[in-house]
This record gives C-alpha cells, sequence and structure tokens, in this order.
C-alpha cells in the first residue's frame, strides 16, 4: 500500500504544530554552591570597598514574557532587589571591605560591579555580571544562570538566603578568586586611584593631572599629594560625607529590598509553580493533538490508498478514526485554554507586585520627606536633600557630591 505524498505532509505538519510550545525544555539545576570563606581574617590592607551599581533590567521578550507572567515594571524592580542580594551576600564572605549598593556611574569606587538581567521568570535567573577596579583591571566578564525547584523557595531567608543563591554564590567566589591574584602592592594602588578619581571629580583643577590614563583604559597614579596637603585633607573630608551619604541611600535600598521580599518572593515562587504547570499542561495538550491529528490522517490516508472494496469495508471504522480523533484533538485545544488561566493568574499577581513594591518615606533631622517616583527618581531626590544640608553644615556651596 503506498500513501500519497500530500498525506505524509499533511500528518508532518500537523506533528509539528500540535508539538510547538511556548516554554521549551527546563534547563538543569547544577546544583548547590557555598560561598568560598578564607583561610584566614584579612586585614583592612588586604581588603577593597565593593560598589554594585543597580543591575540593568535587560531586553523583554514581550510574547515569551508575556507567557511566563513577567513584564518591564517586574524586571526594573529586579534590577534593584539582584544588586542587594549579592551585597548581602559579599558581606557574608569576609573578602571585602564595605559593600555599597550604587546608582550606575556613581564615581570613586575601588570595585565596580555592574550588570544586566538577561532572564528572570522565577525558575531560571541569568546574570551577565562585569566587574573593574579602579585601575581599569577587569576582574570579571560572565554570564551566571540560576536554575531553581520550587522546593528552593521553602528554604528562603530574608536578608540571607535566596532560591537562586547558589548563583550569587558563584559570583562571589569568582570576585573572591580574583581578589586573590592581586599584590598588596596591586591592592594599594586601586586604592590610591580610587581616591584621586574622586578628588578629580570633585575639584577638577587641582586634581586632574594626578591620574593618567592609557590607550588600553587603564588608570594608574602619575603623583601623589603630599600627607598634609590642605586640598586632599578637605577632599578626604568631604568624601566621609559621601560614604555617610551612600551609606543612607543603601538603608534606602535594604528598606526597599525588605518591602518587597515577600512579595517578589510569592510572585516568584508562584510564577515557578505556574510554569512547572503550564509545561506539564502542553505536554498533555500536545499528546492529545498528535492522536487526534494522527488518527484523523490515518483515517484519510486508508480511505485515499486503499482499493473500493477497502473502502468499502473500512468506512465504518475510517468514521470513527475521524470522529475520535477530532474528540481527542479538541480536548488538547481546551487544555490551552487552561493554560490560558495560568497566564492570566500570573498577569495578575504581576500586577499586584508592582503596587506593593513601593517606597515610602524617609526622616532626616526629625523631619519627614515624602520620596516619589522610581527608586532612581528618589534617589536623585535624596541626594538633593543631603547636599543641601551638607552644604548647610560645612558651608561648602561650590562644592557638588557626585
Amino acid at each position: 500500500m503506498t500513501i500519497n505524498k500530500s498525506i505524509i505532509s499533511l500528518l508532518l505538519a500537523g506533528l509539528f504544530l500540535a508539538g510547538c510550545s511556548t516554554l521549551g525544555h527546563r534547563p538543569g539545576n547544577q546544583g548547590p554552591v557555598d560561598i568560598q570563606l578564607p583561610s584566614r581574617e584579612l586585614s583592612e590592607q588586604e581588603l577593597l570597598d565593593v560598589w554594585i551599581e543597580v543591575f540593568e533590567p535587560g531586553q523583554i521578550d514581550p510574547e515569551r514574557d508575556k507567557t511566563v507572567g513577567t513584564n518591564l515594571e517586574i524586571r526594573k524592580a529586579e534590577s534593584r532587589f539582584v544588586p542587594v542580594q549579592l551585597k548581602k551576600t559579599l558581606q557574608r564572605t569576609g573578602h571585602w571591605g564595605a559593600v555599597r549598593v550604587v546608582p550606575d556611574g556613581t564615581v570613586g569606587g575601588e570595585l565596580i560591579v555592574s550588570g544586566e538581567i538577561l532572564a528572570s521568570d522565577g525558575e531560571i535567573l541569568e546574570l551577565w555580571v562585569v566587574a573593574r577596579d579602579s585601575t581599569g583591571q577587569e576582574w570579571l566578564d560572565k554570564t551566571y544562570l540560576g536554575v531553581v525547584d520550587s522546593e528552593e523557595y521553602d528554604l528562603g531567608s530574608w536578608g540571607k538566603y535566596d532560591a537562586f543563591q547558589s548563583t550569587y554564590n558563584k559570583i562571589a567566589n569568582d570576585l573572591a578568586k580574583a581578589r586573590q591574584k592581586l599584590s598588596p602592592q596591586q591592592l594599594t594602588s586601586v586604592r590610591q586611584v580610587a581616591e584621586l578619581q574622586f578628588a578629580a571629580d570633585l575639584s577638577p583643577d587641582p586634581f586632574k593631572n594626578y591620574v593618567q590614563t592609557t590607550e588600553e583604559g587603564r588608570y594608574s597614579a602619575r603623583r601623589l599629594p603630599a600627607r598634609d596637603d590642605p586640598m586632599m585633607q578637605r577632599v578626604r573630608a568631604i568624601r566621609e560625607r559621601d560614604y555617610l551619604f551612600i551609606d543612607t541611600v543603601n538603608d534606602h535600598y535594604d528598606t526597599y529590598y525588605r518591602d518587597m521580599w515577600e512579595p517578589y518572593g510569592n510572585w516568584r515562587r508562584f510564577n515557578q509553580e505556574e510554569i512547572e504547570n503550564l509545561r506539564q499542561v502542553e505536554k498533555e495538550a500536545m499528546t492529545r493533538k498528535i492522536l487526534g491529528i494522527g488518527a484523523v490522517v490515518g483515517a484519510i490516508a486508508l480511505g485515499m490508498a486503499g482499493s473500493s472494496d477497502v473502502r468499502a469495508n473500512t468506512d465504518s471504522l475510517r468514521q470513527v478514526m475521524v470522529l475520535g480523533g477530532m474528540m481527542v484533538a479538541r480536548s488538547g485545544f481546551e487544555k490551552d485554554s487552561e493554560k490560558q488561566i495560568h497566564i492570566d493568574a500570573m498577569q495578575e499577581l504581576g500586577v499586584s507586585f508592582e503596587s506593593e513594591a513601593t517606597p515610602m518615606v524617609v526622616e532626616v533631622d526629625d523631619q519627614t520627606h515624602r520620596l516619589t517616583g522610581s527608586v532612581e527618581t528618589q534617589y536623585a531626590q535624596w541626594r538633593d536633600l543631603l547636599q543641601k544640608i551638607h552644604q548647610s553644615e560645612t558651608g561648602f556651596s561650590d562644592v557638588t557630591i557626585r
């Protein structure tokens, strides 16, 4: 019996359409990763301060991200959550001095960590992380992929253990390995250049020639100011005020992080469970569609490929195959409707998250100030507020802290 080529094409097309999945296969979980602690307590001279910039939210794929229940607003919230979680991870390692979260472009850091969220849906977290010290030396330029099961969310502990903690631990371990490669002289150079960069940004005229730049984008100290240089003493005093400024901003980020922990954790847990359910629904729907389409195409093939006697003798069978196949295929498409219910539920929770993650009110010198807009906008308002206080207390009205 020879089956017409058009029937084969029809069968293959039906199987292809039935087998299409919006979620794809689940990546493998690589297992837990622990933080690597130093073998001894490091001296203050061995510790560098770390500034973690607010991450870039990355590109949103409207079609896929609608399927997994995320959007740009949620991604922006994550771009602030991830740096704080990384900060708390680095603080527990014992490898670093002060670790702070700062807005993009803040000048004067010894080690600057920046990043971008490539993917995040509650089941996976993919980050691109870059780290450079003040001399322009690249420590890290790497993509990290974390995959979790629903059980990981049961282990979550505010400020300590995140469901994707292994991903943060990997980043922390890689940064620690890079730091261990630097000699004491190189660590000193990193601190000196960072201080001079802050001074040049604060007061360009007297300090712009203290740092030299190579064609490769590396920085080094051309010369150092005298210890008792009055201009440098003033810069150092302002820099200490700037540290307090950034610490206050970090309190703001920490408050945002704390307020975000529960709704964000619930959203991710729910999303992860929904993705598992969606994948199971798609698998069941795919199976039913394949069986249904296969039965219908098989009935057509039986009718077209056989003789008139065969067609007459199998007429009832072919009708049963067509009707049965249509019913099985229909049940597969009804599964698609069930999938949409899950998607709608994720979208509703996403809207709820956006409203719950809004920051609030701060107090300065017993005065209450309401900060509105995005976190970055509130940061600018906060910086402007602290700058006015700084100017009123010191009289440095000609100085702008950046």
